[in-house]
């Protein structure tokens, strides 16, 4: 029987999301990989008991996780039955849906048929009866924005999840969207979105102004840009890397060669800093205003645990901002 660390809270600091009332942890932890059909289930109940007591109470899903769509769901669910039932109440669940998940034309993108649809089947793989935050996952440009909204307001109204959010949006569709909300009274209070030392533009010079404006908090995805930003890559690409692996396609040779150099300049900053390269990454995603909270993926808890040690420093003075603007140019 799982018993929750009793100094799970004195570990992890909070966040309050935009000018919500929900706080989320600095670190979330994300089931997009390693919580599929093929990952051993101990290694996923082994990460989930750690990060919780880390004090890690944010745990991001969406229909289409895992290996195969829907996996890392069930797997959740199976385990948060059987370890997390007691703690509902201290977790932040969340899910997502707008990419493919079923055949045919309601299984992704963003009507309100396969938003309600998509909820229902992602609370039943989970075994729950709502979610804390639902997000439409991508922008659908044959859907109006007003019939989405609707679809993610009437899963609040039914219970099914207490706040709403959006994921990959532009500022001007994201601006449009709080508006539409705004007039529904609406718990809208996040946005998702890709984020780390090498893809910047979208965050910093597009969503944070509308962010600020439209008080909604950030929490980014992808802040060690697949790997790159880690000491994986600092003496080449290994063997068994991502870049290596041609069924990944987020990551290839071509995109880890020119890199290379920077990250070498990068993990010297790190290192006087006295982090690792990870951890800098981390940090300087939670630098940025509108950041709420950073989701990191983990295939053993060490990394987990290695990851959440970027709070012993969290503030960069003017010379390190400088030097790493340099490397970044």
């Amino acid at each position: 029987m799982y018993i929750a660390e009793e100094t799970r809270y004195e570990k992890m600091e909070y966040r309050q999301s935009g000018r919500s009332g929900l706080k989320l942890p600095l670190l979330s932890l994300g089931l997009w990989q390693n919580f599929g059909d093929y990952d051993p289930i101990s290694n996923q109940r082994e990460i989930l008991r750690g990060a919780f007591d880390m004090g890690i109470t944010h745990f991001d899903l969406a229909n289409n996780y895992g290996g195969p769509a829907g996996a890392a769901e069930k797997n959740f669910g199976r385990i948060f039955k059987e370890d997390f039932r007691p703690y509902r109440d201290e977790m932040i669940i969340s899910s997502k849906a707008g990419y493919h998940m079923w055949e045919g034309p309601y299984g992704e993108w963003g009507s309100r048929k396969s938003i309600i649809a998509s909820c229902d089947q992602s609370l039943k793989r989970m075994g729950l009866d709502y979610v804390d935050i639902f997000y439409h996952h991508r922008p659908d440009p044959d859907t109006p924005l007003e019939e989405t909204a609707e679809a993610l307001m009437q899963l609040v109204r039914q219970g099914k999840a207490l706040y709403v959010g959006i994921s990959n949006y532009n500022g001007e569709d994201t601006k449009k969207m709080a508006e539409i909300m705004r007039r529904k009274e609406a718990p809208f209070i996040i946005h998702q979105m890709r984020y780390n030392m090498f893809s910047r533009e979208l965050l910093e010079d597009d969503l944070a102004p509308v962010l600020e404006e439209e008080g909604l908090g950030a929490i980014t995805f992808s802040p060690l840009a697949q790997g790159l930003l880690t000491n994986r890559y600092l003496h080449g690409i290994p063997e068994d890397s991502r870049a290596h692996r041609k069924e990944i396609p987020f990551l290839s040779e071509e995109q880890v060669t020119p890199t290379l150099q920077k990250i070498n300049a990068l993990q010297e900053i790190a290192e006087a800093r006295d982090q690792t390269l990870a951890q800098m990454a981390l940090a300087w995603n939670l630098r940025q205003k509108a950041v709420t909270s950073v989701l990191v993926g983990a295939s053993r808890l060490s990394q987990l645990q290695e990851s959440v040690r970027m709070m012993d420093n969290l503030e960069f003075s003017a010379e390190e901002v400088a030097k790493i603007e340099q490397v970044l140019k």
